[in-house]
This record gives structure tokens, C-alpha cells and sequence, in this order.
């Protein structure tokens, strides 16, 4: 009689480890999805909060301009100069200086890389400065400046103080967030020219008078107060 042969058509069963690779690649799709969303989406709310926000404040470039000259004249009284600078100035890092100026304003776009600017969109900054302050005033003024702004709300992002060796040059810089966005200050002695810098810059506002057409950023053409002790009084 012909041999029996096992029929060749019966299935086979899967192994326990075919079945728990198919669960492992579907966890994996899974968690690639999830990554993804935990990445993407934080970017994406994060980017509704940029600079193309409606909650930037309607203001005139003269208001903010007088916001940041107002910081520049506290900080000059608090560290005792008692000189009067006019606007202007003759040589940038060598005489007097009382200047404004603004610059654009950037929208990061969807992921925050776009850096893009904001059309009407501006921020404005007051630069000061005076030559031939000692050391002694200099020291003694920005310690008091220092504590005064840590008092009244604003952050100390860098404080150096000048020392005998190779740096000995001072540097305080400042910021604070309110309402409208974030401020900051910034102050240097610079040791070898005896020569003292400050600035103030006012929050990122939109220029009401702003329209299509017109040359950004606003506010280039203003022109401070002269600068003196209690704002020249």
C-alpha cells in the first residue's frame, strides 16, 4: 500500500513571541504618536503667546519713549550724578550720551522660528551715558541701584562687580514682566575710560498711527528731556 503522508494544509499556530511582537510594534506606533503630540502641541500653544499677539498694547511711540526715559531718570538719581546731559550725543563710548531709538518687533511664527517682524510694531530704548565717573562713585552707585531695582520687582539677570585683576569692569543688567510685556535695564563702568552706560527698554507696543506703507520700526525721531538730577529740577 502507497505510504500515508500528514497533510500539508493544517495551520499553524503563532508563538507567543510572533504575538508579542505585533503588540510591541503597535505600542510602538503608539508612542511615536504621543511623543509627537507632547512635542508639537506645547510648541504650537507656546506660539499663540508671541509677538503677533493682540495682547500687545495700543500706545504711541512717545508714551513708551517717556516709560523708558522715566527708568533711565530713576536709575541716574539712585546712583547720585548730579551733571545735566542734553540730547544728543557727539561720540558713542566717549562723550555724554541721551539718545532714544526703537527697533522692530518679531513673531516667531507657528514652532517660534520665523522670526519675522511685526508690521506697526516697535520697541523703544533710552541710552545715556557719562564720561570721567570714579570708581568709588560708580561702585557705590550701582550696589545701591542693584538692591533698589531687587526691592521693586525687577529680576537680576547678571551682576559682576569690577575686581583688581584682568576684569574690572562693572555690569548690572535687569528685567521685569508686567501687563504689557517685559522691560529691562542694563548699566556698565567701564574701568579703563572711567566711562558709565545705562539703557532702558519699554515693552514691544503697537504704534496706533501705524499703516500699510509706512517704515518701521516707529518712533526713530523722538528726542529725549535733558537728563539731570530730579529730570533737571
Amino acid at each position: 500500500m502507497p505510504e500515508e503522508t500528514a497533510p500539508t494544509n493544517i495551520p499553524i499556530a503563532p508563538t507567543d513571541s510572533g504575538s508579542s511582537s505585533s503588540v510591541l510594534k503597535s505600542l510602538g506606533c503608539g508612542c511615536a504618536m504621543l511623543v509627537v503630540l507632547v512635542v508639537i502641541v506645547p510648541l504650537v500653544w507656546a506660539s499663540w503667546g508671541s509677538t503677533d499677539s493682540p495682547d500687545f498694547p495700543r500706545t504711541a511711540p512717545e508714551d513708551m519713549a517717556g516709560r523708558a526715559f522715566q527708568h533711565s531718570q530713576e536709575a541716574y538719581d539712585l546712583v547720585g550724578f548730579e551733571r545735566t546731559v542734553e540730547p544728543g550725543v557727539r561720540k558713542i563710548g566717549v562723550s555724554t550720551q541721551n539718545t532714544l531709538s526703537s527697533s522692530s518687533c518679531y513673531d516667531g511664527g507657528l514652532l517660534g522660528m520665523e522670526n519675522k517682524t511685526v508690521d506697526g510694531a516697535y520697541e523703544m530704548h533710552h541710552s545715556w551715558a557719562l564720561d570721567h565717573v570714579p570708581a568709588s562713585q560708580a561702585a557705590s552707585g550701582l550696589r545701591r541701584l542693584r538692591q533698589h531695582l531687587k526691592d521693586n520687582g525687577w529680576e537680576i539677570t547678571s551682576y559682576q562687580e569690577g575686581t583688581q585683576g584682568k576684569d574690572k569692569d562693572w555690569d548690572l543688567f535687569v528685567k521685569r514682566d508686567d501687563e504689557d510685556g517685559t522691560e529691562r535695564m542694563s548699566f556698565t563702568w567701564f574701568s579703563d575710560r572711567e566711562y558709565f552706560h545705562g539703557s532702558a527698554t519699554a515693552p514691544c507696543a503697537f504704534n496706533p498711527a501705524w499703516k500699510d506703507g509706512d517704515i518701521d520700526p516707529a518712533g526713530d525721531h523722538q528726542t529725549p528731556p535733558a537728563l539731570g538730577p530730579h529730570n533737571g529740577a
